[in-house]
């Protein structure tokens, strides 16, 4: 697996592959998982982009750093400026869609277009606030996999957790290698995390909003002002699938981003 070292130092962790007329395209993993939750996407998008995966720092195969949105933003472009990439299509789902988010507020000179999947342009309330911290303490406690076996039943649909039980197995298994240091990190990140609602009238670039149906975590709505916001988005429900769509419906979440790749070649 090919690690790029940074001019500031990071190591990051990342996956490369495929080539094609569009744009490369960057895909920016959730919490409290690292960049093989794409491993659906990668061969069945290879022929359409250069995908490229990277992990977050403490995440996967990237060394530990500091963490927040705004400073996931700018290592992914020093990322690209690394790998000699100019231009990229962005895409993030849940913790990954707020970096994507950032980015095209602090590098719209380096977006091609955008992808936005089960995430959301607002802040923590008061009471989702409350519950990072108790995340935290518990991370800090049992450690990465008992969080993430607590998650399990918010951020997948019933009828991945009744009928797909390897991808349940495979992402608590993905969960669990991640350092409890690294998460709590990364939710002191999502809990202090900028309103990127200012912004997203500024976005000028083609942008796809996914969400799962049932996602319960950032809810369709949360997408529909994603969409509503961002001028000439297109928005798209991916069936049978709760916050972690890519995994959950693959099929229909490919199909979605092939044919918004087609349309920006």
């Amino acid at each position: 697996m090919p690690v790029c070292t940074l001019p500031s130092g990071p190591t990051i962790g990342y996956d490369d592959t495929g080539g094609g007329s569009a744009p490369p395209l960057v895909l920016l993993h959730a919490f409290p998982l690292d960049r093989s939750m794409w491993q659906p996407q990668l061969a069945a998008l290879a022929a359409h982009a250069r995908v490229i995966a990277p992990d977050f720092p403490g995440f996967g195969e990237s060394s530990p750093g500091a963490f927040t949105v705004d400073s996931a933003a700018d290592l992914v472009a020093e990322f690209l400026g690394a790998l000699g990439i100019g231009k990229a299509v962005v895409g993030g789902l849940s913790m990954g869609g707020y970096v994507a988010l950032a980015f095209a507020r602090r590098h719209a000179d380096k977006l091609a277009g955008l992808i936005l999947a089960d995430t959301r342009a607002g802040v923590d309330d008061s009471s989702a606030r409350e519950n990072r911290t108790k995340s935290i303490e518990l991370t800090r406690e049992k450690g990465s996999a008992a969080l993430f076996e607590g998650m399990a039943a918010k951020v997948l649909s019933d009828s991945t957790r009744d009928n797909k039980p390897e991808v349940v197995e495979r992402l608590k298994g993905v969960a669990a290698k991640q350092p409890a240091e690294s998460v709590i990190a990364a939710l002191v990140a999502l809990r202090d995390r900028p309103d990127a609602n200012p912004g997203l009238k500024g976005v000028t670039v083609p942008t796809l909003v996914l969400v799962g149906e049932h996602d319960g975590v950032t809810p369709p709505l949360s997408s529909a002002n994603l969409a509503a916001q961002i001028r000439g988005s297109t928005l798209i429900h991916i069936p049978g699938a709760g916050h972690l769509s890519n995994v959950e419906n693959p099929d229909a979440f490919n199909a979605a981003v092939r044919n918004f790749l087609a349309a920006t070649a």
